[in-house]
Protein backbone atom coordinates (compact mmCIF):
# COMPACT_ATOMS: atom_id res chain seq x y z
CA UNK A 1 0.00 0.00 0.00
CA UNK A 2 2.90 2.45 1.27
CA UNK A 3 4.16 1.89 -2.40
CA UNK A 4 1.04 2.51 -4.20
CA UNK A 5 0.72 5.68 -2.41
CA UNK A 6 3.81 6.81 -3.39
CA UNK A 7 3.96 5.89 -7.11
CA UNK A 8 0.54 8.41 -6.55
CA UNK A 9 2.67 11.03 -4.96
CA UNK A 10 5.00 11.22 -7.11
CA UNK A 11 2.99 11.01 -10.46
CA UNK A 12 0.85 13.68 -9.38
CA UNK A 13 3.91 16.31 -8.91
CA UNK A 14 4.77 15.60 -12.86
CA UNK A 15 0.51 16.87 -14.02
CA UNK A 16 0.48 20.06 -15.56
CA UNK A 17 -1.31 22.36 -14.14
CA UNK A 18 -3.16 23.49 -17.62
CA UNK A 19 -4.36 19.51 -16.90
CA UNK A 20 -5.19 19.77 -13.30
CA UNK A 21 -7.30 23.20 -13.18
CA UNK A 22 -10.48 22.69 -12.89
CA UNK A 23 -12.71 25.37 -15.54
CA UNK A 24 -14.91 27.87 -13.84
CA UNK A 25 -17.64 29.14 -15.03
CA UNK A 26 -17.32 32.96 -16.29
CA UNK A 27 -21.69 33.29 -15.98
CA UNK A 28 -24.01 32.14 -13.46
CA UNK A 29 -27.29 31.61 -16.20
CA UNK A 30 -28.90 34.58 -14.06
CA UNK A 31 -26.97 37.65 -13.60
CA UNK A 32 -24.87 40.10 -14.78
CA UNK A 33 -22.26 39.13 -11.68
CA UNK A 34 -18.52 39.99 -12.55
CA UNK A 35 -19.49 41.61 -16.44
CA UNK A 36 -20.42 45.09 -17.03
CA UNK A 37 -21.92 46.73 -20.40
CA UNK A 38 -25.25 48.19 -21.63
CA UNK A 39 -27.64 45.91 -19.73
CA UNK A 40 -30.61 48.07 -19.91
CA UNK A 41 -30.76 48.42 -23.87
CA UNK A 42 -28.76 46.02 -25.62
CA UNK A 43 -28.02 43.14 -23.43
CA UNK A 44 -30.55 40.49 -21.77
CA UNK A 45 -30.46 37.53 -19.56
CA UNK A 46 -32.94 34.79 -21.15
CA UNK A 47 -33.51 31.28 -20.21
CA UNK A 48 -29.68 30.78 -18.94
CA UNK A 49 -28.02 33.04 -21.93
CA UNK A 50 -26.74 35.99 -22.38
CA UNK A 51 -28.40 37.78 -25.36
CA UNK A 52 -27.52 41.03 -27.22
CA UNK A 53 -29.15 42.58 -29.91
CA UNK A 54 -32.72 42.98 -31.59
CA UNK A 55 -35.07 41.75 -33.80
CA UNK A 56 -37.45 44.36 -33.73
CA UNK A 57 -34.78 47.54 -35.16
CA UNK A 58 -31.66 47.38 -36.64
CA UNK A 59 -28.27 46.99 -33.73
CA UNK A 60 -27.32 50.54 -34.16
CA UNK A 61 -23.74 49.90 -33.58
CA UNK A 62 -21.61 47.34 -31.97
CA UNK A 63 -21.81 46.60 -28.54
CA UNK A 64 -19.69 44.35 -25.74
CA UNK A 65 -20.31 42.81 -22.19
CA UNK A 66 -17.20 42.33 -20.78
CA UNK A 67 -15.98 40.77 -18.08
CA UNK A 68 -14.12 42.68 -15.42
CA UNK A 69 -11.23 40.49 -14.36
CA UNK A 70 -8.75 39.85 -17.03
CA UNK A 71 -6.56 36.58 -18.02
CA UNK A 72 -3.95 35.74 -19.52
CA UNK A 73 -2.77 32.49 -20.69
CA UNK A 74 -5.97 30.63 -20.01
CA UNK A 75 -8.53 27.91 -22.75
CA UNK A 76 -12.15 29.03 -22.77
CA UNK A 77 -15.14 27.20 -23.75
CA UNK A 78 -18.33 29.51 -25.10
CA UNK A 79 -21.95 28.21 -26.45
CA UNK A 80 -23.30 30.76 -29.04
CA UNK A 81 -26.00 31.02 -31.12
CA UNK A 82 -26.44 33.76 -34.02
CA UNK A 83 -29.92 34.67 -35.57
CA UNK A 84 -30.91 37.02 -38.00
CA UNK A 85 -30.13 38.05 -41.50
CA UNK A 86 -27.32 35.41 -42.61
CA UNK A 87 -25.47 38.30 -44.85
CA UNK A 88 -25.37 40.74 -42.41
CA UNK A 89 -25.59 39.68 -39.03
CA UNK A 90 -21.96 39.19 -37.40
CA UNK A 91 -20.90 38.77 -33.38
CA UNK A 92 -17.75 37.42 -31.86
CA UNK A 93 -16.18 36.93 -28.65
CA UNK A 94 -13.02 39.20 -27.11
CA UNK A 95 -10.16 37.94 -25.65
CA UNK A 96 -7.12 39.51 -24.08
CA UNK A 97 -8.92 42.62 -25.03
CA UNK A 98 -8.93 46.47 -23.61
CA UNK A 99 -12.09 49.09 -23.45
CA UNK A 100 -11.59 51.75 -25.40
CA UNK A 101 -11.81 54.91 -22.70
CA UNK A 102 -14.81 57.12 -23.18
CA UNK A 103 -16.13 54.76 -26.31
CA UNK A 104 -18.55 51.97 -26.90
CA UNK A 105 -15.54 49.96 -28.78
CA UNK A 106 -13.29 47.57 -27.39
CA UNK A 107 -9.60 46.60 -28.75
CA UNK A 108 -8.23 43.22 -29.45
CA UNK A 109 -8.90 39.82 -30.70
CA UNK A 110 -11.82 37.99 -31.97
CA UNK A 111 -13.08 34.78 -32.27
CA UNK A 112 -15.37 35.88 -35.05
CA UNK A 113 -19.24 34.99 -35.61
CA UNK A 114 -21.02 35.25 -38.68
CA UNK A 115 -21.16 36.04 -42.40
CA UNK A 116 -17.88 34.31 -43.92
CA UNK A 117 -15.77 35.03 -40.38
CA UNK A 118 -16.84 32.13 -39.03
CA UNK A 119 -13.85 30.39 -37.01
CA UNK A 120 -11.50 33.48 -37.88
CA UNK A 121 -9.05 35.43 -35.76
CA UNK A 122 -10.52 39.22 -35.75
CA UNK A 123 -8.29 42.03 -34.74
CA UNK A 124 -10.92 44.27 -33.20
CA UNK A 125 -9.78 48.30 -33.48
CA UNK A 126 -6.12 47.23 -33.54
CA UNK A 127 -5.53 46.21 -36.47
CA UNK A 128 -8.77 46.28 -38.02
CA UNK A 129 -7.95 42.94 -39.91
CA UNK A 130 -8.48 39.12 -40.07
CA UNK A 131 -5.28 37.61 -38.87
CA UNK A 132 -6.06 34.02 -39.55
CA UNK A 133 -9.03 32.33 -40.57
CA UNK A 134 -9.99 28.49 -42.21
CA UNK A 135 -11.06 27.59 -46.14
CA UNK A 136 -14.26 29.12 -46.44
CA UNK A 137 -14.70 26.09 -47.88
CA UNK A 138 -15.27 24.30 -44.74
CA UNK A 139 -17.76 26.62 -42.98
CA UNK A 140 -20.70 24.56 -44.25
CA UNK A 141 -19.44 21.26 -42.74
CA UNK A 142 -18.70 23.21 -39.43
CA UNK A 143 -21.20 25.95 -39.15
CA UNK A 144 -24.82 25.32 -37.47
CA UNK A 145 -26.41 28.69 -38.69
CA UNK A 146 -29.30 29.71 -36.42
CA UNK A 147 -28.46 27.17 -34.00
CA UNK A 148 -26.21 26.19 -30.99
CA UNK A 149 -22.18 26.06 -31.92
CA UNK A 150 -19.10 25.91 -29.69
CA UNK A 151 -15.81 28.15 -29.59
CA UNK A 152 -12.99 26.79 -27.73
CA UNK A 153 -10.33 29.79 -27.52
CA UNK A 154 -6.97 28.38 -25.85
CA UNK A 155 -3.84 31.41 -25.39
CA UNK A 156 -0.68 30.49 -24.28
CA UNK A 157 2.01 32.96 -24.54
CA UNK A 158 1.93 33.96 -27.84
CA UNK A 159 0.53 31.20 -29.38
CA UNK A 160 -3.46 31.44 -30.32
CA UNK A 161 -5.87 28.69 -31.34
CA UNK A 162 -9.31 28.56 -32.20
CA UNK A 163 -11.53 25.32 -32.27
CA UNK A 164 -15.67 25.97 -33.79
CA UNK A 165 -17.67 22.69 -33.23
CA UNK A 166 -14.19 20.85 -32.21
CA UNK A 167 -13.00 21.68 -35.28
CA UNK A 168 -9.49 23.60 -35.37
CA UNK A 169 -9.74 26.57 -37.47
CA UNK A 170 -7.18 28.84 -36.72
CA UNK A 171 -3.18 28.27 -35.21
CA UNK A 172 -1.54 31.60 -35.16
CA UNK A 173 1.73 32.74 -33.23
CA UNK A 174 1.66 36.69 -32.62
CA UNK A 175 4.54 38.39 -33.64
CA UNK A 176 4.56 41.09 -32.24
CA UNK A 177 6.07 41.54 -29.04
CA UNK A 178 4.55 44.63 -27.88
CA UNK A 179 0.90 43.21 -28.03
CA UNK A 180 -0.27 42.67 -24.85
CA UNK A 181 -0.99 39.29 -23.68
CA UNK A 182 -3.77 39.78 -20.96
CA UNK A 183 -7.10 41.41 -21.44
CA UNK A 184 -10.89 40.91 -20.74
CA UNK A 185 -13.08 38.47 -21.95
CA UNK A 186 -15.70 40.35 -24.23
CA UNK A 187 -19.21 39.27 -26.24
CA UNK A 188 -20.00 41.10 -29.23
CA UNK A 189 -23.27 41.87 -30.97
CA UNK A 190 -22.03 43.62 -34.22
CA UNK A 191 -24.45 46.79 -35.61
CA UNK A 192 -25.86 46.67 -39.10
CA UNK A 193 -28.41 44.18 -38.85
CA UNK A 194 -31.87 42.58 -37.26
CA UNK A 195 -29.96 40.44 -35.44
CA UNK A 196 -29.63 38.57 -31.72
CA UNK A 197 -26.43 36.80 -30.24
CA UNK A 198 -26.82 34.28 -27.68
CA UNK A 199 -24.09 32.92 -25.19
CA UNK A 200 -24.16 30.23 -22.66
CA UNK A 201 -22.25 27.98 -20.85
CA UNK A 202 -19.37 30.24 -20.65
CA UNK A 203 -16.22 28.32 -18.58
CA UNK A 204 -12.21 29.39 -18.07
CA UNK A 205 -9.59 27.24 -16.98
CA UNK A 206 -6.20 29.70 -16.54
CA UNK A 207 -3.44 28.33 -17.49
CA UNK A 208 -0.63 27.79 -15.25
CA UNK A 209 -2.70 28.87 -12.16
Amino acid sequence: MRRIAWVSLIASLFVSPALAAEPKPLFDGKTFDGWEGDTEKTWKIEDGAIVGGSFDETVPRNEFLCTKKTYGDFELKAKFKLVGDKAKANAGIQFRTKRIPNHHEVSGYQADVGQNYWGALYDESRRNKILAQPDAKLLPEIVKYGDWNEYTIRCEGPRIRLWLNGKLTVEYTEADEKIDRTGIIGLQIHGGAKAKAYYKDIRIEEIGK
